[in-house]
């Protein structure tokens, strides 16, 4: 176990200006408050904290997160308080531990539900103080190198965690070295005849490419020398998660799997990075379609690198990855370099060995900060989780604005998503994308180097249907919003025209303002909220008339007393009811005024009931609660279900610029011969009839009853349908059921 002055020396090392006492008091304190606890190991529990501490001494990370490593579990798993941590040691640090302590009590492999709520808090507590990320990824790397003490089950879960979410952290934040042995860790626990079978196959491999690594750098460096670039090459062999993973997406084999081997070359500015490629190109051929300049477009998390894949010695194919120091130390360490880095980026940018870049928009702590925003605007958890998992593990591809914006999307992402990353505005009004210059459809997958125009209009609402055209999280979760939004808007508009209803035919004048006055009788925060409540049917509007103008209602009762025929239907209409038997000569649950119908898109969601509706029929609506408007042609049989009180009595308003079809049921007979069917579809087809479903419901020996579902545009159109099938001989008889 590492002694208190060898951790001290560590961190003296790289920060000679390091706390020395702080260090010393951490130290003492975390193995006094663990005492003689011991791990699954045997080992003293001080052990582990320890080893935290000195994985992060690796990353070079300042004094407050070595102490914080040392007591992070101190609160959990002692006597300790934070109010104790808060005196002894300060409120910075004593906020990074408590931090810690509650990611430790999170569950992220459990229900669905309760997993995705979870990685909300830890995202939302590790985007307070990254340094919190940090000490939790050394105390996973540790717990996983000890994985083999632990009982099967927990090892299980442990595994899912790290590769479903903590590795992938890793990634994010740049933090190569630490993702791929977190992986490699648990790999080995969650598939171990997968995990045998590659590492099995790997040594086999280096047994018969043996000396292929050192004979590959060797002539890199010849090369190199020969150009008189000063560089250094170091070659290493895939990690078997890695190549795994490849196998399984691609669907191959380890021997079809050729490039296995990566060599890294490390030069001193950016100037010899490019030179060294126009060596290694110029030497051995390029595999086409394998190169990517992350010098010129960085990744999200400030990784630089050229990669290329060329065909080395032995017909080998190698994979190069051409970098500066500078840009090695962000490779490997990613956001915990950023300290290291940030004060040396200036002299850096002026040495050639860093490319300029705006912290606003390739920060370290972006695609965190943005993650953590597009939760806050969710409503859903467990959809939160997936588009979150979605977007940890996709690789990235690079577009342009037309004014050069540079915008990192995920692999397959579509225009809508590149207009939702521009601006949440700009993805709600999109209604058309050019990409380099020529129209394409809104879900066409974008490719490196893409320039993207995005075509607006003011007042669009992006349908709902487009959710499955996006694959950000981002742009997901903006389109369910605003489709929520746009429902919401709709139920408050039906609403106000029910509760308007209500009030004309009491002869009251509705306002919003006099509403507002009587919002507290009914629990509601707002009048949308009740209005809403209105449209769903979970508030009558006669109860709001009652509420706003009660005299109106008494005189409607006293009338009933007065007149009980005429004045029992002012009071159906004053409280929206509706009554069997109207006054001689009243349609069937007639009101004063009817609610409009927009059609099938653009109102509150609609529900035609079996047989369908069609403009030009008369049409009664009931209202389901959390489902929208069921839907009735007056004389169906179903509609006699509901009680009468229910019903909303409903009028067309369709826009004769669009083409909306409307669902109608046929009852057709026809002979059983040949071509019957064929020809009683081309007389529906010839009327520009759509045939939306066909069934039979009764065959004889001679004749067959068929049930036709057909899409038509009005009464009219549909009237024309049938007339052209009884003008046919192929049917003897058609009529219209709603059943």
């Amino acid at each position: 176990m590492m002694r208190q002055y060898e951790l001290v020396e560590r961190v003296q090392k790289y920060d000679p200006k390091a706390n020395e006492a702080l260090l010393n008091r951490a130290y003492v304190y975390a193995m006094k408050a663990h005492g003689h606890q011991k791990r699954a190991s045997g080992d003293p529990y001080f052990s582990h904290p320890l080893e935290v501490a000195a994985i992060l001494t690796d990353l070079k990370l300042d004094d407050a997160t070595v102490a914080t490593a040392l007591l992070h579990d101190v609160i959990e798993d002692t006597d300790a308080t934070r109010a104790e941590i808060d005196q002894l040691f300060g409120p910075e640090i004593g906020a990074l531990v408590d931090g810690l302590t509650k990611i430790k009590r999170l569950d992220l492999v459990s229900k669905q539900t309760e997993q995705a709520e979870n990685f909300r808090k830890l995202l939302i507590a590790i985007s307070t103080d990254i340094r919190v990320l940090l000490v939790k990824l050394a105390d996973r790397l540790h717990n996983m190198r000890t994985l083999e003490h632990m009982k099967p089950g927990s090892r299980q879960r442990i595994s899912e965690e790290t590769l479903d979410i903590y590795a992938p952290l890793a990634g994010r934040m740049g933090m190569q070295a630490i993702r791929d042995e977190l992986e490699d860790h648990a790999f080995r626990w969650l598939h171990p005849e997968a995990y045998k079978a590659v590492t099995d196959k790997l040594a086999e491999l280096r047994a018969k490419n043996e000396g292929l690594v050192e004979e590959i750098e060797g002539a890199l460096k010849a090369k190199l020398v020969e150009a008189g670039i000063d560089a250094s090459v170091s070659g290493r062999e895939k990690k078997p998660y890695s190549i795994w993973r490849k196998m399984t997406n691609k669907q191959i084999s380890l021997e079809q799997l050729s490039d296995i081997y990566a060599f890294r070359l490390t030069a001193k500015d950016i100037a010899d990075c490019y030179r060294a490629l126009g060596v290694a190109h110029t030497t051995w051929r390029a595999v086409p379609g394998r190169f990517k300049d992350y010098i010129s477009t960085p990744k999200q998390n400030n990784y630089q690198s050229i990669h290329t894949t060329v065909v080395g010695p032995r017909h080998q194919r190698v994979e190069l990855q051409i970098r500066t120091h500078l840009m090695h130390q962000v490779a490997e360490y990613g956001v915990a370099a950023h300290a290291l880095y940030k004060d040396m980026t200036k002299g850096a940018i002026a040495a050639g060995s860093m490319t300029s870049l705006d912290d606003k928009e390739h920060g370290p702590y972006v695609w965190l900060r943005r993650m953590v925003e597009t939760l806050l605007e969710g409503s859903n958890p467990e959809e939160f989780l997936e588009h979150t998992k979605l977007e940890l593990f996709q690789d990235q591809v690079f577009c342009f604005t037309p004014k050069g914006r540079l915008i990192a999307l995920p692999r397959g992402a579509t225009p809508l998503d590149f207009a939702y990353a521009v601006h949440t505005d700009v993805g709600n009004a999109a209604v058309g994308a050019y990409v380099n210059g020529r129209h394409v459809p809104i879900d066409t997958r974008l490719r490196n180097g893409d320039e993207v125009e995005i075509r607006t209009s003011k007042g669009h609402v992006p349908p709902a249907a487009w959710e499955s055209l996006c694959v950000t999280g981002r742009a997901q979760s903006a389109i369910r919003r605003a489709a929520r939004e746009a429902v919401r808007r709709q139920y408050v508009e039906l609403g106000r025209r029910l509760a308007s209803a209500a009030f004309d035919a009491a002869r009251v004048t509705y306002s919003d303002d006099a509403v507002k006055r009587v919002l507290s009788k009914f629990s509601q925060k707002s009048i949308d909220e009740l209005l809403a409540a209105v449209a769903r049917g979970e508030l009558p509007a006669g109860d709001v008339l009652k509420a706003v103008a009660p005299e109106a209602v008494q005189a409607a009762a006293q009338s009933v007393l007065e007149n009980p025929l005429k004045g029992w239907l002012d009071l159906t209409k004053v409280s929206g009811l509706r009554v069997r038997a109207p006054a001689p000569g009243a349609p069937t649950g007639q009101l004063s005024s009817a609610i409009a119908l927009r059609g099938l898109k653009d109102d509150v969601p609609v529900i035609f009931e079996e047989g369908g509706a069609v403009p030009g029929d008369r049409i009664v609506g009931v209202l389901e609660p959390g489902a929208g408007i069921r839907i009735f042609q007056i004389h169906s049989p179903q509609l006699q279900a509901y009680e009468h009180q229910r019903w909303i009595d409903m009028s067309w308003d369709i826009d004769p610029e669009k083409q909306e079809r409307f669902p109608a049921r046929l009852s057709v007979t026809a002979p059983n011969r040949p071509g019957a069917l064929a020809a009683i579809a081309d007389v529906i087809g010839g009327a520009e009839g759509n045939i939306d479903n066909l069934k039979m419901i009764r065959r004889a020996s001679d004749f067959t009853e068929l049930r036709i579902e057909v899409e038509v545009f009005d009464l009219a159109h549909l009237n024309r349908i049938i007339a052209g099938l009884r003008q046919t001989d192929i049917v003897s008889k058609v009529e219209r059921v709603f059943e």
